[in-house]
């Protein structure tokens, strides 16, 4: 009996419980696309973020440690670097066989020698501007300056491995030295042969970049004597925001309990990659760019609390369009309520039959807003980050427990009205 009457008060109100699937199948998909995009807005947008810079730089542990003591720049008092202040240049090549190889995004190295220039003297810095690297493991890769500072504004052609004397300048030196694209130029280094260079760009990177020139990393080793060394590297690598175990763990790994260790080195913190690196590195020492690593998970946490929030604020929407529709569907159907009830149904009979029409219209425009929100979400990751959206597990159930929320709440008003409701006064139209 029960069974026909569900069926029947669905066949008769068919309106008003197509309208409550609406509502609910509204709300659904775009809680359902906003949490699609925040379970993957971590990753979209750290790799945006990627796009402006390193967050990782990589020193020689020697000169690491005097560079903190004395706030040198070199590794001596007397600004004259030891060989154990460089990095072997193949060496590098070990920062893609760590734990989160595939986190790091781009890297490249660096050593800068001070040259004379138009009776200037100006920082003349060597770097991969495009690498490609084979590693041991076979795997081949790409690194280099041009995409990690992919944000710099060239006016000219990038760098190229391939012209040994084209170099990029920076807008300031390049007022200071009356240069241009095309431009050609000697620089002499201290105690060396000059050196004609070309300048195959100009460029503004927005920092103390710009009172130098780069040039082919393999052309300043042999300017300076250093063939196959490199004073520092910085990496770009996607991390996940800090807690408060990757907090203590920067401070002293040593302090975390076995289970911890595993959990932080398991994870992509920013501390644990660092880690990694020293580890198949032992020579040296690898610092975060605390600005860029902060920032980023500062804003990862805002979107995705702004997710959540916006998620809520349409749940809520939906569950006070529901209400008024259950209340006044009880309203119109009073005397059929109160008739039931002089039958001898009672409140909780009453209840059940009015929620079961709720529920069955609610899960109806559940799965189809489930389903309408998976593609909303793929066009969010389209039309802000250029890329889909990967769909998680963890939503369809969050989806069904918002369903049986927003039906939950949305309903409570009319069901206070419903055991309010005496069949006489109905019954007599009162």
């Amino acid at each position: 009996m029960f069974w026909k009457m569900l069926k029947g008060a669905l066949w008769r109100q068919k309106r008003k419980h197509l309208m409550i699937a609406f509502t609910v199948g509204l709300g659904v998909s775009l809680a359902t696309a906003l949490l699609g995009v925040m379970f993957d807005v971590g990753d979209k947008v750290n790799q945006e973020l990627k796009t402006y810079g390193a967050n990782l730089a990589v020193v020689p542990k020697g000169s690491s440690l005097m560079g903190d003591l004395y706030r040198l720049e070199d590794g001596s008092e007397s600004g004259e670097r030891l060989e154990n202040d460089y990095i072997l240049e193949d060496d590098l090549k070990k920062i893609k066989m760590i734990f989160w190889a595939f986190n790091i995004v781009d890297f490249t190295p660096y050593l800068t020698i001070e040259v004379q220039a138009g009776g200037e003297t100006v920082p003349l810095t060597g770097a991969w501007f495009a690498r490609h690297l084979t590693l041991p493991t076979g795997e081949e890769v790409d690194a280099g300056m041009t995409s990690l500072k992919s944000w710099w504004k060239l006016d000219g052609r990038p760098g190229d491995e391939s012209d040994p004397t084209g170099v990029l300048v920076g807008r300031a030196a390049a007022a200071k030295l009356g240069l241009s694209p095309g431009s050609k130029f000697v620089v002499a280094p201290a105690g060396g042969p000059e050196v004609e260079l070309t300048v195959r760009a100009v460029f503004d990177s927005g920092g103390e970049d710009d009172e130098g020139l780069f040039a082919p990393l393999a052309l300043v080793q042999q300017m300076a004597g250093r063939p196959g060394l490199v004073q520092r590297a910085e990496v770009s690598a996607l991390t996940t925001p800090d807690n408060e175990l990757a907090r203590r763990a920067a401070q002293n790994p040593g302090s975390l309990s076995r289970l911890e260790w595993d959990t932080w080195y398991c994870t992509a913190y920013i501390s644990s990659i660092a880690y990694q690196i020293e580890e198949i590195m032992p020579g040296v020492r690898v610092k975060a760019i605390r600005r860029v690593a902060q920032s980023e998970g500062a804003i990862l946490e805002k979107t995705q609390l702004m997710m959540i929030l916006l998620t809520l604020l349409t749940l809520l929407c939906s569950a006070l369009a529901i209400s008024n529709l259950v209340t006044a569907n009880v309203m119109e159907r009073s005397v059929e309520i109160g008739l039931m009830k002089a039958l001898g149904a009672g409140n909780f009979d009453v209840s059940l039959l009015v929620l079961s029409e709720m529920l069955v219209a609610a899960f109806a425009g559940g799965l189809a807003g489930y389903l309408a929100g998976l593609g909303l979400a793929q066009l969010i990751g389209l039309s802000v980050f250029g890329s889909t959206v990967a769909v998680k597990a963890v939503v369809a159930p969050v989806a069904a427990l918002m369903v049986l929320a927003v039906t939950a709440v949305g309903s409570l008003p009319a069901l206070r009205a419903l055991l309010r409701l005496q069949p006489t006064e109905v019954l007599h139209g009162r």
